[in-house]
């Protein structure tokens, strides 16, 4: 049986990552905070903090590991203006995207195997921003610049990809303006994410790529009337 990481395997994104590859017959643990859904081994960990990821992997307790999915960090990504933005609040940011997937990664290549993969989890974000979100897009490009760095220095034994959402939600509050944004015609759900997740796990040919999955939000100019 595969096996496979998960981190913030209790939220929209990742709760759907973890249930698209138990339904593809993997063993799922999920690293998290909070616990994860049924079929998955949750265990409690603040991926952004070096002793909690050693022990997290400890209790774990696998020997190989086929997949790694770099999912967690604060979701929110505005931070207000610049200006007041304090170094911790930065900080907590950054280490909840950046330095997590960073640690996780450090920790899971020992148990990654020939033909294994990571894929980190970025955002549209990473190439556009609204205002205040400075922290945010700055996690996710560097995460961007991680994917293809780990690529060349992992492979041929290790494939990292990462993919890039765009607005991702679980259907409520959502007006028809909101679907209309998008050429596909509706927002984003978390099972897209999951099915890029499939793909980019099993494309042997594939890495160091970036996939936005974002209903093609990002290819669509706007004009002001």
């Amino acid at each position: 049986m595969k096996t496979a990481i998960v981190t913030g395997g209790a939220g929209l994104i990742g709760s759907g990552v973890c249930a698209a590859l138990i339904a593809q017959g993997w063993a799922v643990a999920s690293f998290d905070l909070e616990p994860a859904g049924p079929d998955v081994r949750s265990v409690v960990c603040d991926i952004a903090d070096e002793a909690s990821v050693a022990a997290a992997f400890g209790q774990l307790g696998w020997e190989q590991l086929d997949l790694l999915v770099n999912n967690a960090g604060i979701a929110s990504p505005e931070t207000g203006s610049i200006v007041d933005l304090s170094l911790a609040d930065w900080r907590k940011v950054t280490d909840s995207h950046l330095t997590g997937a960073f640690l996780m990664t450090r920790a899971a290549i020992p148990l990654l195997g020939e033909g294994s993969s990571i894929i980190n989890m970025v955002s549209t974000r990473a190439f556009m921003s609204e205002p205040d979100t400075e922290a945010y897009a700055a996690s996710k490009g560097g995460l961007v610049a991680l994917t293809h760095a780990l690529a060349i220095s992992l492979g041929p034994k290790i494939r990292v990809n990462a993919v890039a959402p765009g607005w991702i939600s679980d259907g409520a509050d959502l007006r028809a303006v909101d679907h209309a944004q998008h050429p596909v015609g509706r927002v984003g759900r978390a099972s897209d994410i999951a099915e890029a997740v499939l793909y980019l796990a099993d494309a042997g040919f594939v890495t160091g790529q970036v996939l936005t999955v974002d209903g093609g939000m990002t290819r669509k100019m706007i004009y002001a009337d």
